[in-house]
């Protein structure tokens, strides 16, 4: 199965950017990795989501004698990628498993006879000793590992498949391989190194920070009136919004569309072509919402998502780093708002109770999610917080998180944390925040009767403070390590091994004072508002001739059977839209551009803005290009994984 569209590739890394990709230079360390895999190291690659990862292994093996193979967990991306490199005329291709067996065999065909620059495949069907036996008989020219951090029991998505690509080695002793994430800690690298057996492997590091994103954490009031808030004024926008559970995502979807935003919701509950079709609606229309649980967005490459929601805590911030990451992949402003609290982590912990993970697995696991609820309780800038936990540092504050917005105030909250923890103590360290709450506050309940804790020293001790008061205390006494939930007796609060320092007051301690509800939930903070303006500034006529343009990239795409920012990025349509080409040439001179795009749409856009040369450009015309489909099966395979 050979693209219909094979491209006379250059050798040198620059003109493959400039001519295929249609950028004028590469973005921080890319030039540096690509040297280092064409010179045949080994390299480790920590890349923000959106960073350009994908160009640093696409652009050798575009340049390298023989074939680059991607590995990648994800189904979705690797057709969406397929399709984007089709379009520049790349030839590319896929397998796994959702393919017909002709399908498969014409891609196998394509590898035998040299006619695939990039194979993307899953990690256990590059294993299956078929598919070794004919790589072996060709050359290849480089393997990519991509979310590299599934080979680390350490990293927050750990997939046992990839554990026996460490065999990649012995199979191809002189290709080079690169390992690519956007979410590892040290550890996590080192382990990612250790496992895939990475040769000396030269290491970049590019920065963690999403610059373009804002950062807001809100305590969970009224979740759903807080939802449509911070909704307000994000009707035309293309969101996705996580929640914990099936039930979650229907009844949120529900209350979404009856107030009137186009929003679908995605589980693995609901049938598989309703799934795809709501996949599909997302990537190819505007201002669509998904809600969904985690397994949607793996492998979503969509650049325009302008806004990530999640309505219960993930479980880890490596989790969260990952999922909010798929807003503004385009580098415009975007929002990651999260509203959380106690009862998520009880939740969590007993889902990682009951989990067939073994127990030192839980132990990490449980560690991570500490990590996050401890991120959640900073009282100091929340992006440079998230960077170093990636040890990545901020030098100043970021005024682009809901705490630089508006600072916390702080208390000092000794006294009435040794009270909750004496509490706890004499309770028998086995009942949950409530009951522990009901005895400090002195509450006539007949549970508290029925154990005979309105007898003991602590009853009534704690009426100073409000039952809010006293579960903000509580849930910044587990980020801070103090106290656990443990989630063998249902969740009771016991006290960890460093609480008895605090007990005798060796140390001082500050807790934040909660904001209320309506000034955690406001999305209409000063720098809030300011980032939510597009990237470049458009003016009226600006944007009524963008508006144009994207209503031809619609046209163009759907003729392609492709998502429209296959076409050309936002972006890319907003440089257009100001700086309005007349000619074939001007318009090569924009970000996103290149030949082969030029060719294929430039006459389009060019008439659309009124161009003079449209009718006399040369290269092929669009429409008579064949239909992505027809090349290589539907692009919308929704199965976010190879796995079951």
């Amino acid at each position: 199965m050979t693209p219909s569209l094979p491209i006379s590739i250059v050798r040198k890394p620059q003109d493959v950017l400039e001519t295929l990709f249609g950028y004028g230079e590469f973005r921080s360390q890319q030039a540096a990795i690509i040297e280092a895999v064409m010179a045949g190291r080994d390299a480790l690659v920590i890349m923000p989501t959106g960073g350009g990862k994908s160009l640093c292994y696409q652009v050798p093996s575009l340049c390298m004698d023989g074939l680059g193979i991607v590995v990648s967990p994800l189904i979705a991306l690797m057709a969406d990628q397929v399709s984007s490199l089709n379009q520049l005329g790349v030839r590319a291709a896929y397998l796994n498993s959702t393919q017909e067996f002709s399908v498969q065999m014409d891609v196998i065909n394509a590898v035998r006879n040299g006619e695939l620059d990039l194979l993307y495949v899953a990690p256990e069907r590059l294993l299956k000793e078929q598919t070794l036996e004919v790589l072996r008989q060709i050359k290849v020219a480089l393997i990519a590992v991509d979310e590299a951090h599934c080979v680390s029991s350490w990293g927050h998505d750990f997939r046992r498949d990839y554990l026996e690509l460490h065999l990649l080695k012995q199979h191809f002793p002189n290709v080079p391989r690169i390992a690519l994430t956007a979410t590892a800690d040290e550890r996590t690298r080192d382990d990612i190194a250790h496992n895939l057996q990475l040769q000396s492997p030269d290491i970049f590091i590019d920065g963690f920070d999403r610059s373009n994103i804002h950062y807001r954490v809100a305590l969970k009031d009224s979740p759903k009136k807080q939802l449509l808030e911070f909704l307000q004024q994000r009707k035309d926008e293309a969101g996705i919004v996580y929640c914990l559970s099936r039930r979650a995502v229907d009844a949120t979807a529900t209350l979404l569309a009856d107030n009137g935003y186009d929003a679908l919701p995605y589980h693995a509950g609901l049938d598989a072509a309703v799934r795809a079709r709501h996949q599909e609606r997302f990537l190819r229309e505007d201002g669509v919402i998904v809600v969904a649980t985690i397994a949607f967005g793996m492998g979503i490459d969509k650049p325009d998502v302008r806004f990530v929601a999640h309505m219960d805590l993930p479980k880890s911030i490596e989790a969260y780093y990952q999922e909010t990451g798929r807003a503004g992949r385009d580098g415009a402003p975007a929002q990651a708002w999260m509203v959380y609290g106690l009862q998520d982590v009880v939740r969590m912990s007993q889902m990682l109770s009951e989990s067939q993970a073994d127990e030192a697995h839980k132990r990490i696991e449980n560690e991570k999610l500490n990590a996050l609820l401890g991120w959640c309780e900073v009282t100091a800038c929340r992006r440079a917080a998230l960077l170093n936990y990636f040890g990545d540092t901020l030098q100043t504050p970021c005024s682009g998180c809901d705490v630089c917005d508006t600072p916390p105030k702080t208390w000092d909250a000794l006294e009435s944390a040794q009270k909750f923890m004496s509490c706890v103590v004499r309770t028998g360290q086995r009942f949950g925040a409530g009951h522990v709450i009901d005895v400090l506050r002195g509450a006539d309940k007949e549970r508290v009767q029925q154990l005979q804790h309105d007898t003991l020293p602590t009853f009534g001790i704690g009426g100073d403070l409000s039952e809010a008061q006293w579960r903000s205390v509580v849930r910044q006494l587990i980020a801070q390590g103090y106290l656990y939930a443990d989630a063998a007796r249902h969740g009771g609060l016991r006290l960890s091994e460093h609480a008895r320092p605090l007990l005798r007051g060796d140390v001082p301690l500050q807790l934040r004072v909660d904001a209320t509800s309506k000034g955690s939930s406001s999305s209409k903070s000063r720098s809030n508002r300011a980032r939510s303006e597009p990237a470049i500034e458009l003016s009226e006529l600006d944007t009524m001739v963008f508006e144009e343009l994207r209503a031809t990239r619609k046209r163009l795409a759907d003729e392609q059977s492709v998502p429209p920012y296959v076409i050309f990025h936002d972006a890319t349509l907003r440089e257009m839209a100001q700086l309005r080409p007349a000619t074939a040439n001007e318009m090569l001179g924009l970000n996103g551009v290149g030949q082969t795009k030029l060719d294929r749409y430039g006459a389009a856009f060019l008439l659309t803005l009124g161009g003079g040369d449209a009718a006399e450009m040369a290269g092929p015309d669009y429409e008579s290009q064949p239909g992505l489909e027809e090349q290589y099966g539907s692009w919308s395979d929704e199965e976010p994984t190879e796995f079951g």
